[in-house]
């Protein structure tokens, strides 16, 4: 599946940011590349690192990236309701009190990573179930019009931004200490 066009997402900055992707892109190769960087930080970072924050308020790598896992739920669910055909708006989501409630950070590795890949493997399976023709259709997501692709497209990203963020900006700080 190849990146949505401008006219099947809203016209914000998050949107053009994260689906700021080539034409000749594919998904599964996105979310591929995703997966062996977070396997990559996972066996390279302990468990300390993996606490780190690079700024205080700031979320922990953990944190971040079991948003990504919530987010990719999210975003996965709100396709999945565009292609079976809802009709009713569906709600945003406050991603702060979401890791504020998870705990991420009271999990052991070993369980956030299952939690992510258990994500990523149900997000691939929806995506061998569903046609060119349905990813095409359009509902409403967080007060916007949005196609089912551009939110699966939105879980690619969405996580490579943050994993640009890891790579940018945590990263270099835990090589310093």
């Amino acid at each position: 599946m190849h990146p949505p066009l401008v006219s099947e997402y809203p016209k914000t900055s998050y949107f053009a940011e994260y689906l700021n992707f080539s034409p000749t892109d594919t998904l599964k190769e996105q979310l591929k590349k995703n997966e062996i960087f977070v396997l990559n930080l996972f066996e390279s970072l302990s468990d300390a690192e993996l606490l780190f924050q690079y700024q205080e308020n700031k979320w922990s790598i953990k944190e971040l990236i079991g948003h990504i896992s919530d987010t990719e739920k999210i975003f996965g669910y709100r396709a999945l309701s565009i292609v079976r055909g809802e009709k009713k708006p569906l709600p945003g989501f406050d991603e702060n009190i979401y890791v504020e409630n998870a705990h991420f950070n009271k999990l052991s590795a070993n369980q956030l990573i299952q939690y992510y890949f258990a994500n990523r493997t149900a997000t691939l399976a929806f995506l061998e179930t569903i046609s060119t023709e349905q990813v095409l259709q359009m509902g409403s997501a967080n007060g916007q019009e949005v196609s089912a692709r551009a939110l699966l497209w939105m879980i690619a990203g969405h996580e490579k931004h943050h994993l640009s963020v890891i790579n940018e900006r945590y990263i270099p700080l835990l090589n310093k200490n």
